[in-house]
């Protein structure tokens, strides 16, 4: 009796101690998937959390890229009109320098033209002059002729009075000839310097005509402005909840069959003695 008494309360505290095992097993399964549940309760804030995250981010490139491009845009369109007024102003500037070069010029052919004329009239003065001077010279000369063949024939006869007459028109003869040379080298002078002058005169037209500037053409319009494609926006890829796997679970009836089993065992050999 004693040996069944002691299996018996051997038994029983396997058993107890396999209930203690199962209850033990239960609170573990359920703080296992307290845990569980909590780890999925934290991946699905954070994937909430990440989306609108990623909605505000894509929502905010949107509108700085058009409040950019729109910027762009009126900043290029102000930058064309610019350019444009200041391609006319250049031109305008530029016509009207043309305009006063081609007047400068007309101003300019119209002094040489007169400067000309008026080397050219002083240049037929002094031919004129040259000619008066000549002709009172050849008149000198008839006069002094005439006198010297008077006075030859008054003071001389005969032979002597001949010779002294063919002596004085010969010299008479000469001194015609050196005015006639004179006169013809002077008016060779005067129209190498007309020349001259009418020479002069294209140069200086020539010069004015060079100087004045090419007539300006105005530019080809400066093209618009263009607007570029828009960009094509993709949505982010939405975020799902971290994969949290299921706990493993205890048995809870693995530790009162092994107290039962415990318990019986023991109690078999007892009986047997």
């Amino acid at each position: 009796m004693p040996a069944i008494w002691a299996a018996g309360i051997s038994g029983a505290a396997s058993i107890i101690g396999g209930i203690f095992g199962s209850n033990a097993a239960k609170e573990q399964n359920a703080q296992a998937q307290a845990n569980a549940e909590a780890a999925r309760r934290a991946a699905e804030e954070a994937a909430r959390l990440t989306n609108e995250y990623n909605k505000k981010v894509f929502e905010a490139d949107k509108a700085n890229y058009f409040a950019t491009r729109e910027y762009e845009w009126d900043t290029a369109i102000k930058q064309w009109q610019y350019n444009t007024e200041i391609q006319d102003f250049q031109y305008q500037q530029s016509a009207a320098q043309y305009l006063s070069s081609v007047e400068n010029t007309g101003q300019q052919l119209i002094y040489n033209t007169l400067a000309g004329m008026e080397a050219k009239e002083q240049e037929q003065a002094s031919l004129v002059e040259i000619l008066n001077q000549a002709a009172f010279q050849q008149e000198g000369l008839i006069i002094e002729n005439l006198q010297a063949q008077g006075r030859s024939a008054l003071l001389q006869a005969g032979k002597s009075r001949v010779k002294a007459i063919q002596s004085t028109v010969a010299e008479q003869g000469r001194n015609a000839a050196i005015l006639s040379a004179s006169l013809m080298s002077a008016g060779q002078q005067s129209q190498r310097s007309m020349r001259d002058i009418a020479l002069g005169q294209y140069a200086d037209d020539l010069k004015a005509r060079n100087a004045m500037m090419i007539q300006p053409d105005r530019l080809p319009d400066i093209p618009e402005p263009i607007k570029p494609p828009e960009r094509i926006f993709v949505e982010p890829l939405k975020a799902t909840a971290a994969f949290v796997p299921a706990p493993l679970q205890q048995s809870t009836f693995l530790p009162v069959i092994q107290g039962i089993s415990s318990a019986a065992g023991g109690l078999v050999p007892a009986l047997k003695t």
